[in-house]
């Protein structure tokens, strides 16, 4: 055999052995094709995750409503705002008079009551109040003295009527002038001893500022108090030229406060025009309810609803539809056998609705009220727990 035979008979035992390993069953093989036809026939079975099975009697018994997702949700404008005292909220106490700080009974933070008295101060018109007084009682004993001596005359017929009559009208404006500075000293609250004059507080609140300060001498006018009730809170929101012509009293607004918390307010009027200097209008927001921690200066946002506005871009749900399941933020949409469990990203607040930044489309049906119960469903032994 010659070397070129001998070649190609080698050449081609290797071809034949090459194209039998390649084309050989093995078991390792087999193996792998028996595990994926299984997960295929698992995956083809498995239950979607989040899938709630319910028929209509059961969503009817169950209280379940439903509400179709519609586009269009309420227009939020953002403004910086400011805790304010309204006017009848707020009072500057000061000296009524000139004199020296005897006694100072609150101090900064503390809470007053309306006509409450929180200092007093030793003054000379304190003095002269009371002498006042003095002065008037006096005249009215002397003048009652002849008024009875005059009445007794007349009876016995030795004066004239208008005698008694000039005794009587004397006799009555000397219990006016007792009056009136009898008046005086209450308003004033002179003390006792006719030396000292009450300093009160006109309104119940809480002290916010406190100038005062034992022993000093003080001039009738200056401020010694001042007394914010937290009660009586209001919101100043400053407004840009091209967006105040939209806010309008009684359009509904959020307060977004330091923490993250969220307080209703409703605008009760705006300022019909700018300020030349700043060049905005001032909306003023009236709260819902008192807020504690609340004090006057805090900076706060403020998301005010035009009325009648609506971005037809986003789309709002009720709160109620919006569950938590763990952790995540749910809106339950309706199959034809039932629920599925959707996560949604949330946006804004406010009136009762959320927006939904996604997650939902619209015409999809989701659960609305007692959408809760959907929640326990999945909490069950047995429920799936997805997306």
């Amino acid at each position: 055999m010659t070397r070129r035979k001998l070649a190609i008979l080698v050449g081609i035992v290797i071809a034949v052995g090459a194209m039998a390993l390649i084309f050989w069953p093995t078991s390792e093989v087999d193996d792998h094709a028996g595990e994926d036809d299984h997960a295929q026939e698992e995956a083809a079975t498995e239950i979607p995750e989040g899938v709630i099975t319910l028929s209509e009697e059961q969503i009817s018994e169950a209280g379940i409503q439903l509400a179709s997702v519609r586009s269009g949700a309420a227009v939020e404008l953002v403004f910086p705002a400011t805790v304010a005292a309204s006017p009848t909220a707020s009072a500057r106490i000061d000296a009524r008079a000139s004199g020296v700080v005897r006694s100072v009974g609150k101090t900064l933070g503390d809470y007053v009551a309306r006509g409450e008295t929180i200092a007093r101060i030793e003054s000379a018109d304190a003095a002269a109040l009371a002498s006042q007084v003095s002065a008037a009682r006096a005249r009215v004993s002397e003048l009652s003295a002849a008024y009875e001596r005059e009445r007794r005359l007349f009876e016995e017929n030795v004066t004239a009527r208008q005698d008694l009559e000039a005794a009587r009208a004397n006799l009555s404006v000397a219990r006016s002038e007792l009056q009136r500075a009898q008046a005086a000293v209450a308003a004033a609250g002179v003390s006792g001893d006719g030396r000292s004059l009450a300093v009160t507080s006109p309104l119940a609140g809480r002290i916010t500022a406190a100038p005062i300060v034992l022993g000093a001498f003080v001039d009738a006018g200056e401020e010694l108090y001042r007394v914010v009730d937290p009660n009586g809170l209001q919101i100043e929101v400053a407004l840009p030229s091209a967006e105040a012509s939209r806010i309008q009293p009684g359009d509904e607004a959020v307060l977004v406060v330091g923490d993250g918390r969220e307080i209703g307010a409703r605008v009760r009027s705006v300022t019909p025009s700018l300020d030349p200097e700043s060049r905005s209008a001032t909306a003023v927001l009236s709260l819902s309810r008192g807020v504690p921690g609340l004090q006057p200066g805090a900076f706060l946002q403020a998301r005010i609803r035009p009325s009648g506005e609506i971005d037809r871009d986003r789309i709002a749900v009720p709160e109620d539809a919006i569950q938590v399941v763990e952790g995540r933020d749910v809106v339950f949409v309706r199959t034809k056998t039932g629920f599925q469990a959707r996560d949604v990203e949330l946006g804004t607040r406010s009136a009762g609705r959320v927006t939904i930044l996604s997650g939902l489309q619209e015409g999809w049906q989701i659960a609305v009220a007692n959408a809760f119960l959907l929640k326990a469903e999945l909490g069950k032994e047995g429920a799936t727990h997805g997306h």
